[in-house]
């Protein structure tokens, strides 16, 4: 009999495959994904997330919905934003990661899909996703389920990786994710993770690709800018 064939890497996959690999190596990497999120964006995210929220905009009394939410750090920005009249849903379909927001004793905390999302149609006023729709098996799916769900005159906002565009700082990029965060990972025991993170990058949509999908799914005043010199991307979008 012949060698099995070798399994395909994560960020060669799609569909069902992609969406059981990305869930498998999250679980894994829950208990870390905090401590290693601070230490690669130099202690930055916090801030990125701040300005994403700001963007959108919540007001006292709504419902946002914060997808992709992992470990649960965008929500105390929407909570804060949206006070005690309103509510924050955090969803994921990591249950480890989940725990981990636990932790935090953040309330109403979900599983759920992004392709598929368990909510009613124009049912949350604010969706935020951070660093999500780069791991999706479908991103044009995924924004037409947020396109759903949000009500009338509701926002969108994402923050993913994006590739610089100046040459010398993609270069530098380039060196920092192939050669220093797989090491970086490793240590924690995550090297494959962490060796995901700039191949899927690499792989990822262009900004205008990605604009282009959420005009698709039926937003408008699409708009993207960079931070972190392009290596972050954060886009935006509104339901009329």
């Amino acid at each position: 009999m012949g060698r099995p064939a070798a399994e395909s890497p994560i960020w060669d996959r799609s569909g069902a495959e992609k969406r059981s690999a990305v869930n498998a190596m999250f679980s894994d990497i829950a208990g870390n994904y905090d401590a290693l999120n601070r230490m690669m964006s130099l202690n930055q995210d916090t801030r990125w997330r701040a300005i994403a929220v700001a963007k959108v905009a919540p007001k006292p009394g709504e419902v946002g919905l914060d997808l992709c939410a992992g470990t649960g750090d965008f929500m105390p920005h929407l909570l804060k934003a949206v006070g005690a009249t309103g509510a924050v849903i955090g969803m994921d379909f990591c249950v480890p990661m989940l725990e981990q927001a636990s932790l935090k004793s953040l309330p109403n905390l979900a599983q759920g899909d992004a392709v598929q999302l368990p909510l009613q149609s124009e049912s949350v006023d604010v969706v935020t996703v951070g660093w999500g729709i780069r791991n999706v098996p479908d991103i044009d799916a995924a924004h037409q389920e947020i396109f759903r769900v949000l009500r009338p005159g509701g926002r969108f906002v994402s923050l993913d990786m994006a590739i610089p565009r100046n040459p010398v700082v993609r270069a530098g990029s380039r060196f920092v994710s192939k050669q220093i965060l797989p090491r970086l990972g490793a240590r924690f025991g995550a090297q494959t993770a962490y060796t995901y993170l700039p191949e899927s990058t690499e792989r990822f949509w262009s900004r205008d690709a990605l604009a282009d999908s959420m005009r698709k799914a039926g937003l408008v005043d699409v708009d993207f800018a960079d931070l972190m010199f392009g290596n972050i991307c954060l886009h935006f979008g509104r339901k009329k």
